[in-house]
Order: structure tokens, then C-alpha cells, then sequence
């Protein structure tokens, strides 16, 4: 009985509990977002990968950030929805991409270059957007995994890599079926749907269980 209260308590400590979540993506996103502004001002110290950072540094040059802006910001928005579902936030497609290329292009596109111009700014504006982002993912979780009365916690990780992307579709609806009945429906349909229309299932996955979790809040 003593390690079982011991073994509850740990787990509503500071590294399990959701208010926690925030602040580690705000610390990665104040990281990732300094580096961009290392490489905004130094031409070094982004972090992604070179093929993605050479898309910035055509904007820097050009002055038209519309590519590298929409991309970035397209998988922000894709890995914010993943992550409300799993509870997990993929740190590539999100972070690296999203905040440290999507939104200072977005920014700078808008002319608004002093948050990516100077370090300390930088910094305050990715842990802003980093909190932001954490806090989006554990409210929207009510809608999702936390239905089902389930122990699964908000965490971040690397991407397993496009290559292996086309497995996460089951693995999404797997997880949504976990979660509660209507869900499992929602994300099942939703691939379908996308199947069918000749798109990844995974983002109608995540949409389809994102749209029946808050329309049949039923848990297993």
C-alpha cells in the first residue's frame, strides 16, 4: 500500500503532471527559436535540417517568405492536432520546423524582424509560442484520449521520419479506439475519407477522431 501511494504520488509530481507539458515545449521552442535568429543574423545555428533552412535563407535574400512560411506553419498546425490527440508532440515537424522556420518566416513576412533580429526577444517569443502551443495541446486532450479515463500524459519526441510516416495512420486510429468508441468511429471514418481522396489517412485520422470526440463524448 505504502508504494502504491508513493507510486501515485510520483506520478502527479512535476515531470507527469499536464501543467508541466507548457513549460518543456516552451523551453525547446525558446531554444530553436534563438537559433533562428543565430542564423538570421550569423548565417549559423538553425536548427533543422539544410534542405528546410535553405528555404529561409532564400527568403532572407529574397524578401518573399510565402513558401518557407506556408510549409512551416502547415506542420505546425498538423503536429498541434496529433498532439491533442496521442498526447505526444513530435519535436521535428512542430518545433524545428514549425516554430523555428514557419513562424519567424511568417514574422519577417509581416515585417515584424525585431522578435527574430535580436537574442532576447527571440528567446521570450519561442517560449511564448512554445507555451501556447503546449497549452493548446493539453485543454484540446479533454476531447480526445482524456475521454476514455485513460493514464496517458503529454510528452514530446523526435520524428520517426517521413519514411515510416505511412505507418502512423493505424497507429493513430489504434490509439483513438483506445480512447472511446465514438472516437475510434471518428478516425476510422476519417481515413476512409482520406483514402479514398487519395491523401494520407493519417491527418483524416487524427480530424475525424478530433471531430467525433467533441460531438460523442461516450467513454469505454
Amino acid at each position: 500500500m505504502v508504494e502504491q501511494e508513493q507510486t501515485a504520488k510520483e506520478n502527479t509530481g512535476f515531470w507527469f503532471a499536464d501543467w508541466s507539458f507548457p513549460i518543456f515545449v516552451g523551453l525547446l521552442s525558446a531554444g530553436v527559436f534563438a537559433g533562428t535568429h543565430m542564423y538570421y543574423v550569423y548565417k549559423i545555428g538553425a536548427f533543422n535540417e539544410v534542405a528546410f533552412v535553405s528555404m529561409l535563407r532564400t527568403g532572407i535574400d529574397t524578401g518573399g517568405y510565402g513558401a518557407v512560411a506556408a510549409f512551416g506553419a502547415s506542420f505546425l498546425f498538423a503536429r498541434i492536432i496529433e498532439g491533442s490527440l496521442v498526447g505526444i508532440l513530435d519535436i521535428g515537424g512542430a518545433i524545428m520546423t514549425g516554430v523555428g522556420l514557419g513562424i519567424p518566416a511568417l514574422l519577417l513576412g509581416a515585417g515584424w524582424v525585431y522578435p527574430v533580429e535580436n537574442f532576447i526577444p527571440a528567446v521570450i517569443t519561442g517560449l511564448l509560442i512554445g507555451l501556447v502551443i503546449g497549452g493548446i495541446i493539453i485543454l484540446a486532450r479533454k476531447f480526445t484520449v482524456n475521454q476514455g479515463n485513460v493514464t496517458y500524459g503529454a510528452d514530446v519526441m523526435m520524428g520517426a521520419g517521413n519514411s515510416s510516416g505511412r505507418f502512423l495512420g493505424p497507429l493513430i486510429i489504434l490509439s483513438a479506439i483506445s480512447a472511446s468508441i465514438p472516437i475510434g468511429v471518428g478516425s476510422l471514418i476519417g481515413a476512409l475519407i482520406f483514402y479514398v481522396w487519395n491523401k494520407p489517412i493519417t491527418g483524416g485520422a487524427i480530424l475525424g477522431a478530433m471531430v467525433f470526440g467533441y460531438f460523442f463524448p461516450v467513454a469505454l
